[in-house]
């Protein structure tokens, strides 16, 4: 059977194949921009164009109840006006965008065409009996979110039962990547703990009262909409996929999760029968690394986590190269609750430019990364070693990792973040730039070390950075040195380099001699690729005395 349909200048022909068009990624209905075909739809031979058979046999022309005065029309909103293109759905409240959509034109009421023909009947997992659509606008409180709005509900007659028809296609369980069980969808939660009336992944309050998905083994609840989120939601095909892709390696699963990532290359036992590990041969280096359990005088950074090199470590006797002993027992492959995907530690960030932006603390780094090559996603080491649950010397309360869709002020910096730490009790709250504050670090132009403080101790009303000689705001975190009294302004501080080891040397397509990382240079001499000066952050030949910015190599 074949159409001409108004919103395309070719027939289109009826399909009603066997093979489900879903598995041919890309192709969607134009008319409600969904992928889910079916096996009945129609399609344009000539061009790329598909259409849902509902979307397609859509009246062109109706007469609605929610707009009675006047009959609505349907049309192509590519081809409406932008300022009407902004226009909400009344029934949905969503963007019209680029869907077919009913029109009123006189008194500029629109309706997405899916919403203006709803079926008349529809189940839901969760829900033993069928539900029928009301058709009459009305306020009303559905069942399963809680929320009262205006619109077409959904009915169960046999027991009362009232729902949006989003709600409706809630599944019964669901599986997030920050929890190993399965979650179920259950409606009015019986229980009394505060732990419970708070969301395990937003960290706000949830309405024990409706619907909520839920793991009863832990006691682990969330809001219905959190569960969904695609950045929550556990893609079970790609997990499979990266088991399998894990498994090729030649490693078991856990077995690779579990592993090390060096060789021990010899030992020691010590006076308490404990075997010491005194040499190794780490993935991440060419020669082997040597224990040292003695205190360094220059102020040498570990290789892994860029902070400040402390016993016990092992370091290099050929290259100035420095692991924590913590660092050299990082696992290389890790799932984070940040990362749908396993994350693949890696030595050096697989970019030009030798270094990485963390996507938890937002700073750069150019010391070892936990990497999503699909996603570009990637953790330094301090931020992939903090869990969901933080206690932090900085609060008096257990801190829960938060991650919403949009973003929220952090305490301490009033900065904001989509990911951050929420105490349920207090509301305070620490995104993961502040959590990563080093408790003690150094300063070029002072001599003595620096401490993180929390809050001021006096009351004169008056607060200021010795640095930049700016005010301090008095709720804000600070670093002061308590030989001088001398505070100063987190960033004032440690600048953009707290995550950088200087000094260390790479090799570039673009020069025949390594380069060396360094911090600036005096004279600002000119970038050898695009001859602006190079101030700070740049790589230098020390043979040729040729410089380049990070981003022009």
């Amino acid at each position: 059977m074949e159409i001409q349909h108004f919103c395309h200048q070719h027939q289109l022909v009826c399909n009603e194949d066997q093979r489900n068009v879903d598995e041919d990624e890309g192709i969607y209905c134009w008319g409600c921009l969904k992928r889910n075909l079916g096996q009945s739809y129609y399609r344009c031979i000539q061009c790329p164009r598909y259409l849902h058979k509902s979307c397609a046999e859509s009246p062109f022309m109706l007469h609605h109840p929610l707009h009675a005065k006047h009959p609505l029309v349907l049309f192509e909103n590519v081809n409406y006006d932008n300022d009407e293109a902004d226009r909400n759905c009344e029934l949905c409240n969503e963007r019209i965008g680029l869907k077919f959509c009913y029109s009123c034109f006189r008194c500029k009421f629109n309706l997405h065409s899916t919403c203006a023909i709803p079926p008349s009947t529809m189940e839901a997992e969760f829900h033993n009996h069928p539900l029928t659509l009301v058709w009459k606008w009305m306020t009303f409180t559905c069942d399963t979110c809680g929320k009262e709005s205006k619109g077409m509900p959904y009915l169960c007659g046999q027991c009362g039962f009232w729902i949006h028809e989003r709600c409706a296609s809630y599944p019964r369980m669901v599986k997030v990547i920050r929890h190993k069980h399965s979650l179920h969808l259950i409606h009015c939660l019986e229980v009394d703990q505060s732990d419970f009336s708070f969301c395990h992944l937003c960290v706000k309050k949830v309405d024990t009262d409706y619907g909520v998905y839920y793991c009863s083994s832990c006691n682990y609840v969330t809001h219905l909409d959190c569960a969904m989120d695609e950045e929550n939601r556990e893609d079970i095909v790609l997990q499979v996929k990266d088991m399998e892709s894990l498994k090729n390696e030649g490693l078991e699963v856990d077995e690779l999760f579990h592993s090390m990532a060096y060789k021990v290359k010899r030992t020691y036992v010590g006076e308490d029968k404990t075997e010491i590990v005194t040499e190794i041969e780490h993935f991440s280096h060419e020669h082997d690394l040597k224990l040292i359990d003695d205190e360094i005088q220059s102020n040498q950074k570990c290789d892994g986590c860029v902070r400040a090199i402390i016993p016990p470590f092992y370091s290099c006797a050929k290259c100035n190269f420095f692991l924590h002993k913590s660092c050299i027992e990082l696992p290389r492959k890790k799932r984070h609750p940040l990362h749908r995907h396993t994350l693949t530690l890696l030595p050096k960030a697989p970019y030009e430019s030798k270094s990485f932006w963390c996507n938890a603390c937002r700073r750069s780094c150019n010391g070892f990364s936990y990497n999503c090559e699909t996603c570009n996603f990637n953790l330094d080491v301090q931020c992939s070693l903090i869990s969901e649950i933080l206690t932090h010397n900085g609060h008096e309360h257990r801190l829960r990792l938060s991650k919403t869709p949009y973003r929220q002020d952090c305490s301490v910096c009033d900065s904001n973040s989509s990911e951050i730490f929420r105490c349920t009790t207090c509301g305070f709250t620490l995104d993961f730039k502040c959590a990563t504050l080093p408790h003690t670090t150094r300063c070029a132009q002072h001599d003595h070390p620096f401490t993180l403080c929390y809050s001021v101790e006096d009351d004169s009303n008056e607060y200021y950075c010795d640095i930049c000689e700016e005010k301090r705001d008095p709720r804000h975190w600070f670093y002061c040195c308590a030989y001088c009294s001398f505070p100063a302004h987190p960033q004032c501080i440690l600048g953009e380099s707290l995550n950088y080891k200087f000094g260390v040397a790479y090799k570039f397509d673009c020069h025949q001699h390594p380069l060396t990382f360094i911090e600036e240079t005096k004279d600002h001499p000119p970038c050898s690729k695009c001859d602006d000066p190079c101030k700070e952050l740049i790589y230098q030949c020390t043979q040729c005395k040729v410089n380049f910015h990070t981003w022009c190599l």
